[in-house]
């Protein structure tokens, strides 16, 4: 123990070393649910019991990064979801984080929980880091109680709303959607978006136009090419059903088997096709097809392409007629060249121009926000607040995030070199917040005992019980939206893992990808509101 006392002393190699034991304990999984980033944390808790320090300012650098580079992530589909049709999942989302923060504040009340511990609870059992880091601004006693707290809910609140999801409707004693029965468990392999050839024997599709069908609406896939003199080539929007006709489907293996039973039957055979010019995928920039659907849109009408895939959030779907693009949305699309050329020019950009990070945009957008983090905003009755390092950069990082460009400010950073910068900046702030919340764990957890598990647990389930019925009667959602929405609005994606594991509808990842952004944002407002009506 000495000498670990000794080489540790050292707070630069104590820092590594809690974020190499710490995402090594995150990448440790079970049934596929795990810690993640978060486990730096529980590791940073354990050393800051033990006495450990780490260098000065390293979680305030990480705090403001890393809420930067969330607010550029979220910006654009932030405000869209407030704006747009679709807000019935903005407000379900707002209803989950208002929802948990009143209970918090209940729970605290009555159990007379100090208010920085019961802003972590609540910020640990919605999952939430942004929140964390929101609670934490304040530094001192209130920062360490909120991390304990935070540590303390968490892992239920990862565990919670996996088993939420997937026992509810056994619950109900219902399917997890209309056409599913009781979810089973299934291999990650059911997950992907894959294809498959398939050969045209239903004489009741002969003669219809293959684009007017809405395949993608009736069995959740894509029809991408058809063969044509022994070579797969690009849909065309004249082409039609024929008899024993060979078409390549895009979807998920599920969805691929349930199509070759309405179109036909599975083809075999090796054909030609050109995937490298026939192909590319695309970032929707342009404020003509952003907010629009695709059936308004009509790429395979208009421009003689046809959209396979989207990726968004991180989650990969195969769209329909009424799926609706964002900003910064990856479209796999499948046409001619030339085609693929004149629609790339409508859509923005492909992903390969944003593979640049200015540098010189990011530290300036930092220092901007900082800055507007330290301007008093005036509350009622004569009283201010600052945004902080959590609010200002986050606030910054969402309006850039939105408008693009101002100036010398750019405001996109490429999704990989955005994801890298977002995790460091994460892991900073947590073996920061652990190290100062370690040193008054043990007293915490022994002056409240299992009060404080219990009201995580509380925090974590109530907040869906009440949303998954009101949003079922008010918002009219279906079963699978609501799921896919409890998962955003918890910001949950083990969650949505889980409930997309055993069904092939589309729903629940839109669902979540709208949810999501506008819940990541609310819990940082929510968490600094519940900690000053505590205080």
């Amino acid at each position: 123990m000495e000498m670990l006392n000794t080489l540790f002393s050292n707070q630069l190699l104590a820092l590594f070393a809690v974020l190499g034991l710490g995402l090594a304990l995150g990448n440790l999984t079970w049934k596929g649910v795990g810690l993640g980033s978060s486990g730096v944390l529980f590791v940073a808790l354990l050393a800051g019991h033990l006495g450990f320090f780490l260098p000065a300012g390293v979680g305030r650098f990480g705090l403001a990064l890393f809420v930067y580079c969330v607010g550029i992530g979220a910006g654009g589909r932030f405000f869209q979801a407030l704006a747009r049709e679709g807000g019935s999942l903005a407000k379900l989302a707002l209803f989950i984080v208002g929802t948990g923060a009143l209970i918090t504040w209940v729970l605290a009340q009555m159990l007379d929980i100090p208010a920085g511990l019961s802003a972590g609870i609540f910020a640990g059992a919605l999952t939430s880091t942004p929140a964390l880091a929101a609670a934490t601004e304040g530094g001192g006693d209130i920062a360490k109680e909120v991390a304990i707290g935070f540590g303390v809910a968490y892992p239920f609140g990862v565990i919670g709303v996996v088993l939420f999801v997937q026992l509810l409707p056994r619950m109900l004693r219902r399917g997890r959607n209309e056409q599913e029965q009781d979810p089973v468990e299934q291999s990650e392999y059911e997950r992907i978006v894959t294809n498959s050839l398939i050969e045209v024997s239903n004489p009741n599709l002969y003669g219809r136009r293959i684009g007017e069908a809405d395949m993608a609406g009736i069995t959740c896939c894509q029809i991408s090419r058809v063969l044509q003199d022994g070579r797969l080539r690009p849909l065309n929007a004249s082409d039609i059903f024929q008899a024993g006709q060979i078409l390549l489907l895009v979807g998920r293996p599920k969805s691929l088997t349930n199509a070759c039973e309405f179109i036909g039957r599975k083809a075999d055979g090796n054909y030609l096709l050109d995937a490298e010019n026939e192909r590319r995928r695309l970032a929707v920039t342009s404020a003509e097809f952003a907010g629009k659907t695709l059936r308004e849109l009509a790429p395979l009408e208009r421009c003689g392409v046809v959209i396979t895939r989207i990726t968004r959030m991180d989650q990969t779907f195969v769209p329909d007629g009424d799926t609706r693009l964002e900003k910064y949305d990856i479209l796999t699309v499948v046409g001619r060249p030339g085609d693929l050329d004149t629609f790339s020019v409508k859509v923005g950009h492909r992903p390969q121009a944003f593979e640049f990070t200015d540098l010189v945009s990011l530290a300036l957008g930092l220092a901007l926000g900082v800055l507007f983090g330290m301007i008093p905003l005036g509350l009622p009755g004569g009283a201010s607040m600052t945004l902080g390092v959590a609010g200002g950069p986050l606030f910054v990082g969402l309006l850039l995030g939105r408008i693009g460009k101002v100036g010398r400010l750019v405001g996109h950073i490429p999704r990989p070199s955005r994801l890298l910068l977002q995790e460091l900046g994460l892991i900073l702030f947590l073996a920061d917040a652990g190290i100062a919340g370690g040193a008054d764990l043990a007293k915490t957890v022994a002056e409240y005992g299992p009060v404080v598990f219990l009201m995580g647990a509380a925090v974590t389930l109530l907040p869906m019980l009440l949303a998954y019925p009101f949003s079922r009667r008010f918002f009219r959602t279906t079963r699978m939206q609501t799921l896919g929405g409890i998962c955003g609005g918890m910001t949950s994606t083990p969650a949505l893992g889980a409930l997309t594991a055993g069904c092939d509808t589309q729903e629940p990842v839109v669902s979540y990808a709208t949810a999501y952004p506008v819940a990541l944002i609310m819990m940082t407002v929510f968490a600094k509101l519940l900690l000053e009506s505590l205080l």
